[in-house]
């Protein structure tokens, strides 16, 4: 057996995140088909236990071509003039800290070679984030990362299928060991957008920390 999170958008006055550990079986290995069954398990113990009734697993091992799309290795966002870049690289190549950084060449590396940069273990504490000229804070923990995701989300054409489900999951996430996590940054666009907060974020980064100060993360 194995517990992940399922992040399901409040639908209140407050936009925030309700969080629900989810105890389901799991199949070992590392071959999609088996990844791909513990998600099935995984959606069937969440809505049987009433949480949701239309989960969304978030990653590239999600048998959903609109999950797969919305990965954060997948999903991209213009960074500069012919330059658009993954999420996962845009958020690694942000870091600042105490040592060095940001790396602004990881912009051209693949998600995948940006998140294993040796550079990101070896410079000292993690400080902050810089991107586009702009400082982000460590504090609210998530709040970088989830405006990234939520401005390479409006620049795409995913936003109103998104809106069709209720429930986010990622297979690859435990809270135990990693913070942010595409499934939440989605559940916080939903719930804005129920909410009627949801507004264009990368133009307006300063009204999004607000916001992000106000919202709840609850878990259940």
């Amino acid at each position: 057996m194995a517990v992940r999170p399922l992040f399901v958008a409040k639908d209140q006055a407050l936009p925030g995140v309700e969080v629900y550990p989810i105890t389901f079986q799991w199949f070992a290995g590392l071959s999609t088909s088996q990844k791909r069954k513990s998600i099935a398990e995984l959606h069937s113990a969440a809505v049987g236990e009433g949480r949701c009734s239309r989960p969304l697993e978030i990653s590239s091992q999600s048998e959903n071509p609109l999950g797969v799309a919305l990965s954060a290795f997948n999903l991209q966002i213009v960074v500069e003039l012919g330059l658009a870049s993954s999420v996962e690289s845009v958020f690694q190549s942000s870091k600042y800290f105490d040592g060095a950084g940001p790396f602004r060449d990881l912009l051209r590396a693949s998600a995948r070679e940006a998140k294993k940069d040796e550079r990101l273990r070896n410079s000292g504490m993690l400080r902050g984030f810089n991107f586009g000229g702009r400082e982000w804070p460590l504090l609210p923990r998530t709040v970088f990362y989830d405006w990234l995701y939520i401005a390479a989300l409006q620049e795409s054409n995913y936003c109103d299928a998104l809106l069709t489900y209720d429930g986010f999951t990622d297979i690859e996430f435990n809270p135990a060991k990693s913070v942010n996590c595409q499934a939440q940054a989605a559940a916080v666009f939903v719930s804005l957008s129920k909410t009627g907060e949801i507004f264009p974020v990368r133009n307006n980064p300063d009204r999004f920390l607000e916001v992000a100060l106000r919202m709840e993360h609850r878990a259940i």
